[in-house]
């Protein structure tokens, strides 16, 4: 599909791929590196089953990168995986994948993204007094209005306004946060090797294997799925990509090889500064690890820096969310006022406007750690579907114009499927909760669905009001 054929709804192709991949390393690192160390720790408390946790996750990363690069080349358009599963299942399951998306895949990460933001600057800024309000229900808090969450309210409002002006401001915003924190992470690991005072002698051992085929270790690669989480991101503005055929896939290949590389790099560095009874459980380990390797004056120094960072992955969240909510009102699944272009502006803006709203909603009703697990398991859910649904395609319209095939094929998507449907039956076995709530978020999008059916809101698949790309042919 040439770039001649551009979208006729509104959307201009305007980044590159050197934007497009910083897309994707801006949604990839920040909250879960900066984060979930501590948690995985807690969960396996040794450091050398941690590091391969870290590496099994990035090889189920990268393979999805590989499969959703089949399927951008196949798909340039707004919307990822609500496009991806619209071909190869039709409106309903998309819908479903739309819904995910929404709730879980974009507006619970950024409330996340968020909390972590406001916990790492208010660490900064001890003398403020610690005021909380919590509304409980049977002894579990279920609404809190605290100075960390008001914090991070107010961040989301603040970026999502930047992102609603235009998606050059955006983009412009999006990149030299993501510089800035490359830059960061590249002089925190230098630093801390170089000057830092950490364990000299540290020594890894093989994990053992009991621990790596343990439920434990699957629920661990849950919060490493919540750090990885952003591989795909290019493939949600593939109707703003120029020249999409080739750059989503390097975007999306690029960006996850290097993340992958700096995550080994982080993960080695937090365990060169603190013994693992140190890390576990700590949500903010990358401050943390900085004080113990530098002291507290410049320790505080890298957690501000770390905050900042954190903003990156904040804006491309809710760059690339609104997209999706588009593409669903384009083709009839969603309210039609999420899939209007503002006029003056040329973005999304109700879809960014209610995507900020449930951050805000997720930011008073969730705790953290809760929120990493439930984001993990329900995304865990859609990308297996998804990377499923480009395997169908692959007999169902063997004609498709495909140009790029996924490397590897069928072992790389294989690979995938089996891998997060084992951390998909580990998780429901180990934490059903977290299984049950991530399950409930898909059956309350099969209601909703099912509404737009009722009333007439969208046609039967295979009657769709917008043109199929699927059915452009060699």
């Amino acid at each position: 599909m040439k770039n001649s054929l551009n979208n006729k709804n509104g959307l201009k192709r305007e980044m590159g791929l050197f934007s497009a991949t910083i897309l994707v390393i801006a949604n990839m690192v920040g909250t879960g590196i900066f984060t979930t160390s501590g948690f995985i720790m807690q969960e396996l408390g040794d450091p050398a089953s941690l590091l391969l946790c870290w590496i099994v996750g990035g090889v189920f990363a990268l393979s999805g990168a590989l499969c959703y690069g089949e399927l951008g080349a196949m798909f340039p358009r707004a919307g990822g995986e609500y496009v991806f599963l619209r071909e190869s299942f039709g409106k309903g399951v998309a819908f479903l994948s739309g819904w995910i998306s929404l709730v879980v895949g974009f507006s619970a990460p950024i409330a996340a993204a968020a909390i972590a933001f406001a916990t790492y600057l208010l660490r900064l800024l001890p003398n403020i007094p610690h005021v909380e309000y919590a509304c409980t229900l049977f002894d579990v808090k279920v609404f809190v209005l605290s100075h960390i969450t008001l914090t991070a309210i107010a961040v989301v409002v603040i970026i999502s306004l930047a992102h609603y002006h235009s998606l050059s401001l955006g983009t412009k915003i999006q990149n030299i946060l993501t510089l800035f924190k490359v830059g960061f992470i590249i002089c925190l690991v230098a630093a801390g090797f170089w000057y830092g005072q950490g364990e000299t002698g540290l020594v890894f051992t093989a994990p053992a294997v009991e621990t790596v085929f343990s439920g434990r270790f699957a629920v661990a690669l849950i919060f490493v799925s919540f750090a990885f989480s952003g591989w795909n991101a290019a493939a949600y503005l593939g109707g703003e990509i120029r020249d999409p055929e080739r750059n989503i896939r390097v975007s999306l290949l690029a960006g996850t090889l290097f993340v992958i590389f700096v995550y080994l790099v982080l993960n080695v560095l937090y365990l060169y500064a603190l013994p693992a009874e140190k890390m576990s459980g700590v949500l903010e380990v990358g401050a943390e690890s900085a004080t113990a390797l530098f002291g507290r004056n410049i320790g505080q120094f890298f957690a501000a820096a770390i905050a900042v960072g954190l903003l990156s992955v904040l804006s491309a969240m809710i760059m690339t969310g609104p997209r999706v909510y588009y593409a669903m009102a384009r083709d009839g699944v969603f309210f039609e006022l999420f899939g209007r272009v503002n006029s003056l502006h040329r973005t999304p803006a109700h879809s960014i406007l209610l995507q900020g709203g449930l951050a805000a909603l997720l930011i008073l009703t969730a705790s953290f750690d809760a929120l990493l697990l439930y984001i993990g398991f329900t995304l865990s859910l859609s990308a297996t579907l998804t990377v499923i649904g480009m395997i169908r395609l692959r007999f169902s319209s063997p004609r498709l114009n495909r140009p790029y095939r996924t490397f590897g094929y069928p072992l790389t998507p294989l690979l995938f499927i089996a891998g997060n449907l084992w951390i998909i039956c580990f998780s429901i076995a180990s934490r059903p909760i977290t299984a049950l709530l991530g399950l409930g978020t898909i059956g309350a999008g099969g209601v909703v669905y099912s509404c737009f059916r009722a009333k007439g809101g969208l046609a039967r698949d295979g009657e769709e009001d917008c043109p199929r790309v699927a059915s452009m042919v060699d």
